[in-house]
C-alpha cells in the first residue's frame, strides 16, 4: 500500500467517522424528544383523569350539601380552586360558574358563553339530578387547569430547545472540523513551499553556471522562466493559511499579465480577448500572489472545458464600491446539480487533478480579499462565465 492511498483510506476513515457521530447525535435528540412527548402525554392522560374525579368528588359533595351534616362537602367544595367550571340547567342556560376571571367577566359579557362553548370541546358534561323528573338536572362544564395546560405544550417547548441544542452542536462540530481541515491544508502547502525551497535554491546556482559555461542565452532565460515561476508557485503555497498583506495594485496590468503567460502556453486555437471599458488602469487591494493565482485557475479551468479551442473573454469594470471581474469561456458549459458543487473541494469532472483549484480560488477571495467568487452564468454547449467581485477598501 503507498503512502496516497494510506492517506487517502485515513481521511476517508475520518470523514465516515464524523458523518455517522452526527447522525448518532441526531438520532439520540429525536429519541430524547419523541420519550418526553409520550412520557408528558402519559401525565396529560393521567392528570385529565385525576381531574374527573375531582370534578365527580366536588358534584358528590355539592349533592351531600342536603344532607344534616356539612362539615365534609363545604370542605371539598371550598378546596377546589383550580379547575374552572360553568354550571348549567338542563337547556344549557348558564346558572352560575367557579374559578373563572371576575375581571374577564365583567369587562366581556360574551365571556362566559365563549368559555361554555371551550369547556364544552374541551370534556363532556356532568349532570346531578336532583329528582326523577328530566327537567331537574344541573350540568357541569369544566376546562383544563394551568398545570394540564403546562404539561400539553412543555413538550413543544422542549422540542424546540433540543432542537435548537443540536443546532449549535451540529454547527460547533462543523466549524471545528472546517477549522481542523483549514490547518491540515495550510500545514501541507506550507510544507509543500518549504520542501520546494531547496530544489529551487539548487536549480539556481545550475542556471548561473550554465551562463558562466557559454549555454546559448535564450535557454538560460526560458529556464530562468521556469525557475521563476517555480518560486512564484512556492510563494503562494507558503501564504496559504497566512493572513498575505493587500496592497494598492492595477487590476488591468495583473489580469493582462497573467493573460499574456497563459496565452504563451496554449494554442492559436485558443482567443483571448479582455474588455476594460475604455479604462487603462482599475485600482484594487489584492495580495497579487494570489490574486493571480486565482485567475490563472480560471482561465486553466476555462481551457479544461474548451478542449484546446475556443474563446476565453475577460471584463473588467470599475464601480463605485467594488470592481467586477467576468472570465467567460465558449466551452462545454456546466450541469446544474454541478455548478452547486463546483466549488466544493475534492469536486472535479476531470480525470486527473485533485479539485482544489476552484475551491480555493473561492477561498482566497473570501478570505482573504473579501470578495464574492462565484458561477454567474453556465449553458450546456455554449460555456461558463465566473464573476469575481473585489469590494474597494
Amino acid at each position: 500500500m503507498n503512502y496516497d492511498f494510506r492517506c487517502f483510506a485515513y481521511f476517508s476513515g475520518m470523514i465516515g467517522f464524523r458523518f455517522n457521530w452526527r447522525w448518532l447525535l441526531a438520532l439520540l435528540g429525536i429519541a430524547i424528544v419523541c420519550g418526553t412527548i409520550f412520557y408528558s402525554q402519559y401525565l396529560a392522560q393521567k392528570i385529565r383523569r385525576e381531574e374527573q374525579q375531582k370534578i365527580e368528588q366536588w358534584l358528590a359533595a355539592s349533592k351531600a350539601i342536603l344532607n344534616p351534616d356539612l362539615t365534609l362537602p363545604n370542605l371539598i367544595r371550598n378546596e377546589q380552586h383550580s379547575i374552572p367550571i360553568i354550571e348549567t340547567n338542563e337547556n344549557d342556560s348558564i346558572t352560575s360558574f367557579f374559578n373563572l376571571d371576575s375581571l374577564q367577566i365583567a369587562n366581556d359579557k360574551n365571556y362566559l358563553a365563549k368559555q361554555l362553548v371551550v369547556f364544552r370541546s374541551q370534556n363532556p358534561p356532568l349532570e346531578i339530578k336532583w329528582s326523577d323528573s328530566p327537567y331537574t338536572a344541573n350540568r357541569y362544564y369544566y376546562g383544563h387547569t394551568a398545570l394540564l395546560d403546562q404539561v400539553r405544550y412543555f413538550p413543544i417547548i422542549q422540542l424546540l430547545l433540543v432542537a435548537v441544542l443540536i443546532f449549535f452542536i451540529v454547527y460547533s462540530i462543523t466549524s471545528h472540523n472546517r477549522a481542523t481541515q483549514n490547518q491540515v491544508w495550510a500545514g501541507m502547502a506550507k510544507e509543500t513551499a518549504h520542501q520546494l525551497g531547496t530544489p529551487l535554491s539548487s536549480l539556481q546556482g545550475w542556471i548561473e553556471m550554465l551562463k558562466e559555461q557559454g549555454l546559448p542565452v535564450e535557454t538560460v532565460a526560458e529556464l530562468q522562466k521556469d525557475v521563476d515561476r517555480l518560486k512564484l508557485v512556492s510563494d503562494r503555497f507558503s501564504k496559504i493559511g497566512s493572513i498575505p498583506h493587500l496592497e494598492k495594485s492595477d487590476l488591468i496590468l495583473q489580469i493582462q499579465q497573467m493573460l499574456d503567460y497563459m496565452r504563451r502556453r496554449t494554442t492559436s486555437k485558443v482567443q483571448f480577448k479582455f474588455e476594460t471599458n475604455g479604462q487603462e488602469h482599475i485600482e484594487g487591494h489584492i495580495s497579487p500572489p494570489l490574486f493571480d493565482w486565482v485567475i490563472e485557475n480560471l482561465l486553466k479551468n476555462a481551457l479544461d472545458a474548451m478542449e484546446g479551442k475556443g474563446t476565453i473573454e475577460v471584463k473588467i469594470k470599475d464601480e463605485s464600491e467594488q470592481v467586477i471581474i467576468d472570465l467567460t469561456d465558449s466551452g462545454k458549459g456546466i450541469t446544474p446539480a454541478n455548478v452547486r458543487r463546483v466549488f466544493d473541494p475534492g469536486f472535479t469532472t476531470k480525470k486527473r487533478g485533485w479539485g482544489l483549484g476552484l475551491s480555493l480560488s473561492k477561498r482566497i477571495m473570501e478570505t482573504y480579499h473579501k470578495g464574492e467568487l462565484y458561477v454567474k452564468q453556465s449553458d450546456i454547449g455554449k460555456g461558463t462565465t465566473f464573476r469575481i467581485i473585489l469590494p474597494k477598501i
